[in-house]
């Protein structure tokens, strides 16, 4: 394969990663000694992520995406976090040496077959040798994924509900969400069908329903063969790029098993919540997602994507 064709092959799947709203925060930038991965802060969330954090946890599941698209590639790879203390927007630099990663090879058939799967699951339980797989890959990242049980997943789940009631109610927030409602032709953003689209973001903007999707998120929360927290030791934007890989790493892992995912993020994101979440893990540290998974009842259409030519300057 030419190098930049394979070049262009890499970063595709590095762009399948999730992102907020889906907003794919990211920008690749490819030379013949490596490949830099820069933070597109045009495309931040001001009102439901003011510190960049989880733009932060997206670009960090799209490196991931990338190094196991190159493992599969046979490409070794070396990469550096943070490489340029002067340039914030530069989150990782890829070099084109080191070693191939083996552990890798076996997930990345998954990265396209992972969804975001906001439907209720299978009632199905996921074997306990499948959840030590997701707390392993977690671990290999440096993160923990801590399932959530008994009375601590019911307090997890109430504190879904305060969440969703905490930012419905804001009209700063509802006018953030109602601006990345876009019909699927645009690439990004939540994808609504054309002539439902002015409805759509009409509602979102003037009306609080955070009592309808609390009631909502707290039945499928509730009915999630698993609920877990994935936290890191300490809250800088090197544990934010470490959150993302370690996220798209079970997420890739569950997939491989057959399970999907989806957020409830609203007590991570709330922040007088934060605190309340951390009380419910076992480990210590700093919850940076909520999520459950389990296997779903049927397939979902994946979310659009951008053009890699939007992405992707060689």
């Amino acid at each position: 394969m030419a190098a930049r064709q394979a070049i262009e092959a890499l970063v595709a799947k590095a762009i399948e990663a999730p992102s907020s709203h889906n907003s794919q925060p990211w920008i690749f930038e490819a030379t013949a000694e490596a490949i830099r991965l820069y933070a597109d802060r045009t495309r931040a969330l001001s009102v439901n992520d003011p510190n960049d954090r989880e733009l932060t946890i997206s670009c960090g599941c799209a490196l991931m995406n990338l190094r196991a698209a190159a493992a599969e590639q046979g490409r070794p790879l070396m990469v550096s976090l943070l490489p340029d203390k002067d340039d914030p927007d530069l989150l990782a630099e890829i070099g084109f040496d080191g070693q191939v990663d083996e552990d890798l090879k076996p997930l990345a058939r998954h990265i396209s077959p992972r969804r975001t799967y906001r439907k209720k699951f299978e009632v199905d339980d996921v074997s306990p040798a499948i959840l030590e797989d997701l707390i392993d890959a977690a671990a290999i990242e440096g993160v923990w994924f801590d399932p959530l049980l008994g009375t601590h997943r019911a307090a997890a789940v109430a504190l879904v509900s305060e969440g969703d009631a905490a930012q419905w109610s804001d009209p700063q927030w509802r006018r953030e969400v109602a601006s990345w409602m876009h019909p699927r032709r645009r690439g990004e953003g939540l994808p609504i069908p054309w002539l439902a689209l002015p409805a759509a973001r009409l509602v979102v903007r003037s009306f609080d329903m955070g009592k309808g999707f609390g009631a909502k998120h707290r039945e499928i929360a509730q009915h999630s063969p698993i609920l877990a927290v994935l936290g890191t030791q300490k809250d800088r934007v090197q544990d934010w790029l470490s959150a993302g890989q370690g996220l798209e790493r079970v997420l890739l892992t569950a997939a491989k098993a057959g399970l999907q995912a989806s957020y409830l993020n609203q007590p991570v994101q709330v922040a007088h919540l934060r605190a309340a979440l951390q009380s419910l893990c076992q480990n210590g540290g700093v919850p940076q997602i909520l999520l459950r998974l389990g296997y779903p009842m049927d397939d979902v259409i994946a979310a659009p994507r951008r053009p890699l030519s939007d992405v992707l300057k060689m």
